[in-house]
């Protein structure tokens, strides 16, 4: 009795099976499993690993899926089925009790961006303008110096703003 079940085992091993290489489910990788299923695992592990990003859509409608369930297990399947942590869970419903709308949404990570003043611009205007205007001042009155200092030298006399030239 023996020699036939070491004789069955050979047979196994020469169909193209590896003894001992039954899955818990008793199907060997001969026969079916993984294979069967029509696509393979791709072998390749990128190099860096990507931060999965939920849709506010997704997220309310996974806590919807969980608050319907009524079955215990049944938040674990759902958890399973779509690849989720039940960490996920607690936070997203911490967010909505909070109100926190924002919290439903990718958020974009880094320095916040500022507020714009809308009459910054208005204000650097008149400031740019104020500038150029202070310039054109100091030559003009670097200009009357000038003809003041041409007119003593020549005495030339200079017309004064109380003569308007009537008279």
């Amino acid at each position: 009795m023996e020699r036939t079940d070491i004789m069955d085992g050979q047979q196994a091993v020469g169909a193209g099976e590896t003894q001992g290489a039954r899955r818990a489910t008793g199907v060997s990788p001969a026969r079916g499993g993984a294979g069967e299923r029509g696509r393979a695992a791709d072998p390749e592990v990128p190099a860096k690993a990507r931060r999965r990003q939920f849709s506010p859509e997704y997220k309310q409608r996974i806590l919807r899926e969980a608050a319907a369930v009524s079955a215990p297990g049944e938040i674990g399947a759902l958890l399973r089925r779509e690849g989720l942590y039940s960490s996920h869970l607690i936070t997203w419903r911490g967010q909505r009790e909070r109100g926190e709308l924002a919290g439903l949404s990718a958020q974009r990570r880094g320095r916040k961006a500022k507020a714009v003043n809308p009459l910054a611009k208005r204000v650097a205007e008149l400031e740019r303008d104020k500038r150029r205007l202070e310039r054109r001042l100091e030559q003009a009155e670097l200009l009357l110096d000038i003809q003041k200092k041409a007119s003593r030298l020549l005495e030339i006399p200079l017309r004064s703003q109380d003569d308007d030239g009537s008279a």
